[in-house]
């Protein structure tokens, strides 16, 4: 086995045929800024980091990666939370980075065609510079990439409204891992020809191609957005609240947090609390403007029947913002502390008997542990974040909260649900997925693998074991 320094330098010799020396990098901070996404707890150890400019460069590198004996990367802006885009054993990091420009708008029919390295919040400039909308928003949205977004189905804060990334797809373009290109559905509304390619892709985590470039579909610019908190008595009250304003409104956003969450916020940001009193759960709510009235009268239903206790409504648009920040700044909030992240979903039915079985093992088995609840409760999606104590090392906290995950993949088991709403699956939940799927399913995915990259140099061991 040669060493790392041979290994690398046999590589870049056999780079050189298909990159030039600008579009490789070996040193160290590179290999390990690159070979990395946010969770930030598993080894990284790339070979190299290649930045493609060309689909010709991408498809010359995967036709001769078998033969060189190195596996691919595909890496977008690396914002994933499950080790998606880790590269951790000598593989080549496949960075979309310089694949960043939009190719071509199609006025009439709402569609950008752009490649893959192009930055979400770059697509919604561009499509508010053209009087459109591009709905697809979380709050990683000034670094991730459309390729990501689309290898992950990413969701974010108005999938109540607007659905998942998959939805906004109208076309892509995939190199498999036998290097054959796929251009798919071409934008096309309507197309009755058998087997839509095309959405094998979203969600694939990068195992069965590297998404090159994509034909995005965009929106009618949404009226002006009026937000409302409300604070929750109860856990029970939350679907109370959700049903009443869905009866009456058009909800583009219904997020929830914890108290707990809240308080993180106000100690990171310059911000004042909503109320003058704590709830144990608030509510965050948008709507068109227009429909402030019926907002209004449903606000004092609930508040009535006793499902909330306070609430507060932006006046202007920087108040709107003031008030998402509750919501949006949770994550960095927390960031420092190492948090372990479960991204789950179920049923939005099954949701606050769900909150109220994980309480109890939560209670249980992190009982010296902070837990911080927060999610877009209004799709069913929930995050659950243990924070790391400073007195406990990183490795030993990671196995603690690792070992108990079973437990909490049975009780979404039992209810149907999924251990990766949006984030992915990657390495951190790869060896739980059959607590969502099937032994038959993960058969037929195993079998797709093996269709699309029979070689298996396309993020190995991501989403599927080897």
């Amino acid at each position: 086995m040669p060493s790392q320094s041979t290994a690398t330098k046999q590589f870049m010799s056999r780079a050189m045929s298909v990159f030039a020396a600008n579009q490789v990098k070996t040193e160290g901070d590179d290999l390990a800024n690159w070979g990395t996404d946010w969770t930030k707890s598993f080894k990284v150890d790339p070979l190299a980091i290649v930045f493609p400019e060309s689909i010709d460069q991408i498809v010359d590198l995967v036709k001769r990666a078998p033969e060189w004996g190195v596996a691919l990367v595909p890496s977008g802006g690396r914002t994933g939370l499950s080790g998606g885009a880790v590269a951790p054993n000598q593989e080549i990091v496949v960075s979309l980075d310089r694949m960043n420009k939009i190719l071509a708008f199609h006025e009439t029919d709402k569609i950008v065609h752009c490649q893959a390295g192009l930055v979400t919040q770059r697509l919604q400039e561009f499509a508010s510079d053209h009087g459109l909308f591009y709905p697809v928003d979380f709050s990683s949205s000034g670094s991730s990439q459309i390729g990501g977004n689309i290898a992950t189905n990413a969701g974010g804060i108005r999938v109540i409204r607007y659905g998942m990334t998959r939805r906004w797809v109208a076309g892509l373009t995939a190199v498999t891992g036998t290097g054959e290109v796929l251009r798919l559905n071409h934008g096309l509304i309507k197309n009755a020809t058998g087997y839509d390619l095309r959405h094998l892709f979203v969600g694939s985590e990068g195992t069965l191609g590297i998404v090159v470039e994509a034909e995005m579909r965009l929106s009618s610019q949404p009226e002006e957005q009026q937000v409302m908190v409300l604070a929750i008595p109860e856990l029970n009250r939350i679907l109370e609240v959700l049903r009443a304003f869905q009866n009456a409104i058009e909800l583009s956003a219904f997020e929830f947090f914890s108290e707990l969450a809240l308080q993180k916020v106000l100690a990171h940001r310059d911000i004042s609390r909503p109320f003058s009193r704590s709830s144990p759960f608030y509510a965050l709510l948008e709507y068109d403007a227009s429909q402030f009235e019926n907002a209004n009268e449903t606000f004092e239903a609930v508040l009535e029947a006793g499902n909330v206790v306070d609430g507060v409504v932006s006046q202007s648009l920087s108040q709107a913002t003031t008030l998402w920040e509750l919501r949006e700044g949770i994550s960095e909030s927390i960031a420092s502390y190492t948090p372990y992240k479960n991204d789950i979903s179920v049923r939005i039915g099954e949701v606050p008997g769900f909150l109220e079985d994980v309480d109890s093992v939560v209670a249980q088995h992190y009982p010296d542990l902070e837990v911080v609840w927060f999610g877009h409760i209004g799709d069913g999606n929930l995050h659950l974040n243990i924070l790391k104590p400073a007195e406990i090392s990183i490795d030993d906290f990671y196995q603690r909260c690792h070992e108990i995950s079973p437990k909490l993949f049975s009780l979404i088991q039992n209810r149907e649900g999924s251990i990766s709403a949006e984030h992915g699956v990657g390495l951190l939940k790869r060896d739980f997925l059959n607590y969502s799927r099937t032994n038959e399913e993960i058969r037929l995915m195993r079998e797709l693998k093996r269709v699309f990259d029979p070689h298996c140099i396309l993020n190995p061991n991501k989403l599927l074991t080897a």
